[in-house]
């Protein structure tokens, strides 16, 4: 039994899954944007039916994490990930949703269960995200985050939008916010995909999602990594267009769309 409690606690230590539902046919993992924690993408379990449980990935470093190292680099949070939820994924059928920094870490994290598990989501959703072997990401590779003062990171994250203002009035949270941001972003900067020429990746369906209003990003190159479809929506707002109500509803009715019409 020693192995089941390690394995229930290394679960609700990566996972936070608000509406468990034991018999849904489908698990959506979604994976929060840089700085960010379980609390907005763990309660879209309410949003969708019994069919889909829904549960948000914690990294080290935040909520009940908070007294953990913060993971040094994309391996480490992949391994972490797939080591913890391998089980549950073999299970029965997953989809992931990622924002942001989080499309990344979903796509690296897909890639491995396929490489080295055969494993790969019915659907994969990305949002606010380059591809990651476009040109356009690199910039971000660049970004000089160990030279970067507390107050350009804060600048950007305002700039990004998302947090709210009254946050940012607590010196704690904001310096704790900061940090978290910077963290995610050096974890983001070790991540780097080359596309091999004739590989494709996935076979299965990819959707993007963006805001209308946030700067362009490269959604066309995810077309080379599925043999699957793949389709676009530009919704109102900005970076943060996600957390808008009524996106929110379109988003959590498309995505149950889809997982549906995947012929569990």
């Amino acid at each position: 039994c020693v192995v089941f409690m390690g394995f229930f606690l290394g679960m609700e230590k990566l996972v936070a899954c608000l509406y468990q539902r034991p018999n849904a046919l489908c698990r959506l993992i979604c994976f929060p944007w840089a700085g960010g924690g379980t609390s907005q993408l763990a309660q879209w379990g309410k949003l969708f039916s019994s069919s889909i449980e829904v549960s948000s990935v914690r990294l080290p470093g935040r909520e009940s994490r908070l007294k953990e190292p913060f993971a040094k680099d994309m391996t480490t949070v992949v391994n972490e990930i797939t080591s913890v939820l391998l089980k549950e994924l073999q299970e029965k059928p997953f989809a992931f949703f990622g924002h942001s920094f989080g499309s990344y870490i979903s796509f690296a994290v897909a890639l491995h269960l396929k490489e080295k598990y055969g494993l790969e989501p019915i659907h994969l959703f990305v949002s606010g995200a380059h591809a990651p072997h476009s040109e356009a990401f690199l910039p971000i590779k660049s970004i000089p985050i160990y030279d970067a003062e507390d107050e350009d990171i804060l600048t950007y994250i305002q700039i990004l939008g998302g947090t709210p203002s009254e946050l940012l009035q607590n010196e704690d949270i904001k310096k704790h916010l900061i940090l978290t941001f910077r963290e995610d972003l050096r974890v983001l900067q070790t991540f780097s995909f080359e596309k091999a020429e004739r590989n494709i990746p996935f076979s299965c369906d990819i959707t993007c999602f963006d805001g209308s209003e946030d700067k362009p990003h490269d959604l066309e190159a995810w077309h080379d990594l599925t043999s699957g479809d793949i389709s676009f929506y530009k919704l109102p707002g900005g970076h943060f267009y996600l957390l808008e109500p009524s996106n929110e509803i379109f988003l959590t009715k498309h995505i149950t769309r889809c997982i549906e019409n995947a012929g569990l």
